[in-house]
């Protein structure tokens, strides 16, 4: 969880907005993405053949992208009180809205829309943009769910 400042409980988040910093995506990412997941499409990988290609470069996986959202979240998040982990518990919607070409970089900006009780913490439901630096289309649209847990 995050790791700067006053400490906050979850239930302070709904209707704020909290912003990422900036990460690149860089081809090295991407190829090890696309070995780790068995995804080496020539759109991913082959710059060469990229750049004659519908995007003109080589573009991340989008759910590479998607996958950043856990990290991006976690460092955008303010340090919480009394819970021990954050969980990613699920996505109710997704659109990859722009390709992030290789060497972009990218940022999460979260709204937390509410605040639910579960077993042992609270689930937030958060809506997230993954903006590419520069561009004014974002590169991700997702509706996210979070459980902060409290821990024995």
């Amino acid at each position: 969880m995050g790791s700067g400042g006053d400490p906050v409980v979850a239930r302070d988040l709904v209707g704020r907005e909290l912003l990422s910093d900036w990460f690149q995506v860089d081809q090295a990412r991407i190829d090890e993405f696309a070995r780790a997941t068995d995804d080496s499409q020539w759109i991913h990988v082959d710059p060469e053949r990229a750049a004659d290609g519908p995007f003109g470069t080589t573009i991340a996986h989008g759910f590479l992208t998607l996958s950043l959202v856990v990290p991006l979240f976690e460092q955008a998040l303010p340090r919480l009180e009394g819970y021990g982990m954050t969980l990613n518990y699920g996505l109710n919607r997704v659109r990859f809205t722009a390709p992030v070409p290789a060497g972009s970089r990218i940022r999460g900006r979260f709204t937390v829309e509410e605040i639910d009780d579960v077993a042992h913490g609270e689930q937030a439901r958060v809506a997230v943009t993954v903006e590419l630096e520069g561009q004014e289309k974002p590169a991700c649209v997702a509706e996210a769910l979070f459980r902060f847990l409290h821990m024995p």
